[in-house]
């Protein structure tokens, strides 16, 4: 790693060496990360639906877009920021870097507490749209949601604490707090639902509190390794033009990511009316979709943080190698992927549920997406680098029509003339939709003037 320049704490300077190098060697704490992540949510699955029942699976599984649609807004706000932290730590500019993260953190703290109250009083409403099943399925996502959001700040916390990590290049630091908070998760599962019988209330509250444990060990962590950020929570400075520019970077982000959410829902309504080993099968299926696309996830977050330590050095030649590394390291990645995945569908499926029709219902979703991951990684990646270089707009769009224009549509329209097995070759359709935009946006170069750097030293 003779090419790979390290600063202070565990962060990486990637405005010097291979971009191949960079991003690979950035991208797998990210990886092993995403993976520890999603591993929360796939031992809830795993546990519920082989101690609770099928319906506790179907109630785990159908409440994460919504608790994710009511988060996502601050969350973009979030990704905003990290943006600018790349950029400032790129240009060396450690006096505004500190600002943007005090700002974000009370920004956060403000808005926590009414973004949990109100998503504990819309979550039934928003279930019953989603048209869940009165079948006690609907009252045990009800609790679920619930629980997780009480916990909120916990999650919101630690990601909060990720994206500043990786503005400054540190990809590995949050990965070990995560790994304990994981072991925290499934000891607390097993203890809650197979020990004191606790059901969904308990895989919910194992949850939480691994994460809050990850936000606190996180924030532990910048705290004393980090000297060019000291968190003072007594008197948290907030710059309002830094702020503004995290909001002109952030409500993008989150907007996009609010329409995706909605636009999940949607599609979960669709499946739920199919009836609960359907859904079941879906979320399943989409546990395991979840871990296969992790790695170009992770490249792609390589590629965004990599574009703005670039942007703000003003080295816009190694934003296009950056760029075109992400893209063929995600490639050959999603084809290994693909081909390893598609023969043990059903294998895998049988991790969840032993129910036949469960089974089948998750075969058709990984059958139908798999051999199309190259599709999405191409919008993933061109948007990565659009997002790193401070261009929000376009990737907030081509998701609105990837998922509005093209995939819902279809997925509805399969399913009426072909049948609900034929739903899920709605994800290729908007990939295609969703790909075209970043590709035409990047390739046309008007990123090059979005530097959040430039803009911020130009207002004086």
């Amino acid at each position: 790693m003779s090419d790979v320049k390290k600063r202070e704490g565990g962060s990486i300077d990637m405005t010097k060496g291979s971009p191949y190098k960079l991003i690979f060697l950035f991208s797998i704490p990210l990886l092993i990360g995403n993976i520890l992540q999603q591993f929360y949510n796939m031992v809830d699955s795993i546990v519920v639906g082989n101690i609770v029942g099928p319906k506790a699976l179907a109630a785990v599984g159908t409440g994460f877009p919504v608790i994710f649609m009511l988060s996502s807004l601050f969350m973009g706000i979030g990704n905003g920021a990290t943006v600018i932290v790349s950029q400032f730590f790129g240009a060396k500019d450690y006096e505004n870097l500190r600002k943007t993260v005090t700002t974000i953190y009370k920004s956060m703290l403000i808005a926590i507490v009414p973004l949990s109250i109100l998503g504990i009083l819309i979550s039934r409403p928003l279930l019953i749209l989603m048209q869940v099943p009165d079948d006690g399925t609907l009252d045990m996502a009800v609790t679920y949601m619930i629980v997780i959001f009480i916990g909120l700040i916990g999650s919101m916390g630690y990601n909060i604490n990720a994206g500043i990590l990786q503005g400054l290049g540190d990809s590995r630091t949050s990965l070990i707090f995560l790994a304990i908070a994981t072991m925290i998760n499934v000891v607390l599962d097993l203890a809650f639902t197979a020990g004191i019988r606790m059901g969904v209330f308990g895989v919910a509250l194992a949850t939480i509190i691994a994460q809050m444990c990850s936000w606190l060990f996180g924030l532990f962590y910048i705290q004393k390794k980090y000297t060019i950020i000291k968190i003072k929570f007594r008197h948290l400075e907030f710059d309002r033009a830094l702020f503004k520019q995290a909001l002109r970077l952030g409500i993008p982000s989150g907007l996009q990511q609010m329409c995706f959410s909605v636009g999940i829902m949607v599609m979960q309504a669709l499946v739920n009316g199919y009836g609960s080993t359907f859904m079941a099968g879906f979320n399943g299926a989409n546990k395991i979709d979840s871990f296969a696309f992790m790695p170009v996830q992770s490249f792609s977050i390589a590629v965004t943080t990599y574009t703005g330590q670039n942007i703000g050095a003003g080295l816009l030649d190694r934003v296009r190698l950056g760029t075109r590394a992400g893209m063929i390291l995600s490639a050959i990645t999603c084809v290994v992927i693909g081909g390893v995945l598609y023969p043990i569908s059903g294998w895998l499926m049988r991790m969840f549920s032993s129910d036949a029709g469960v089974i089948e219902s998750g075969v058709w979703y990984l059958h139908s997406v798999l051999p199309f991951y190259v599709l999405l990684a191409a919008g993933f990646i061109f948007s990565a680098a659009l997002k790193g270089a401070g261009e929000m707009i376009v990737p907030l769009v081509s998701s609105i029509i990837g998922l509005w224009v093209a995939r819902i549509p279809a997925a509805y329209l399969l399913a009426h003339f072909f049948g609900q097995e034929y739903i899920y070759f709605s994800y290729a359709v908007g990939w295609v939709f969703g790909f075209i935009l970043p590709f035409v946006a990047y390739r046309r170069g008007k990123w090059k003037n979005k530097s959040v750097v430039r803009r911020q030293g130009s207002e004086g």
